[in-house]
């Protein structure tokens, strides 16, 4: 009993009680881009890129983008631009209720804010049952989806779980790319799934294939027919990102 009652108080608490206001310390999260003009004809930042999430504009008013639905959070445009424009925050507010909401620039330094929905809300904002669908992933968003009902993040306290049926669901948590092999098992979760429903994109794979992009082994036809009420960036997209967009979206 003493030795348990030692090995609480050395872990403290270990629930997060203000889930909007948690900021965890060295999460590389929202990128932040300078003003300061880019080197002449320099490339560096978009070469160094591994999923083509940096797009340049030299003649426009804003010269580099960056699209959230397919950054990984890597971290290494910052290092090879000589211009020093990027540097990383630990901000977990990513989402967005749209996929050009998810673009960043230097004068466009803010994500849209993720709106309420009153439809949801009515519907939702008191119980949401949420079926997890790994569509090829890596298993890192994966983890991350399990930790959303674990002791620090507890996401049950609002009335949101995870559930083991889609036909007990009210929404479709999509992470991973979408391989052609998970393509009909998306399709059949989907379909069992009583209206009205909804689809939530967690982590870059889901939103824009990620790394994975270029595959031939990818088939996201199913993105083009049923679009996400909530895209949820990162890789993997951190547990607090997607309990601020999601309660951000149901007005809770």
């Amino acid at each position: 009993m003493f030795q348990t009652l030692a090995v609480r108080k050395a872990q403290g608490t270990q629930y997060i009680t203000d889930l909007r206001a948690a900021r965890p310390a060295g999460f590389r999260g929202k990128p932040l881009i300078a003003g300061t003009a880019c080197a002449p004809n320099c490339r560096a930042c978009a070469e160094a890129c591994p999923t083509d999430a940096i797009v340049l504009n030299p003649a426009g008013a804003d010269a580099v983008a960056i699209d959230l639905g397919a950054c990984v959070m890597c971290g290494d445009c910052a290092p090879v631009c000589p211009s020093q424009k990027f540097s990383f925050s630990n901000d977990v507010k990513l989402c967005a209720t749209s996929r050009e909401g998810l673009v960043v620039t230097a004068a466009r330094p803010n994500i849209d804010p993720v709106q309420v929905s009153a439809a949801l809300k009515k519907r939702f904002g008191r119980s949401l049952k949420l079926r997890s669908v790994s569509a090829g992933g890596c298993n890192g968003c994966e983890m991350e989806v399990n930790a959303w009902g674990n002791v620090n993040f507890d996401i049950g306290r609002y009335g949101i779980d995870m559930v083991a049926s889609p036909r007990h669901a009210d929404g479709l948590v999509l992470t991973g790319p979408i391989s052609r092999n998970m393509m009909t098992a998306l399709h059949i979760a989907w379909e069992a799934m009583p209206e009205p429903k909804l689809v939530i994109a967690v982590g870059a794979c889901a939103i824009s294939g990620g790394v994975f992009a270029q595959s031939d082994a990818l088939n996201r036809d199913f993105l083009d027919t049923f679009k996400p009420a909530l895209y949820v960036p990162g890789c993997p997209a951190h547990p607090l990102t997607f309990i601020s967009g999601i309660m951000d979206l149901l007005g809770i």
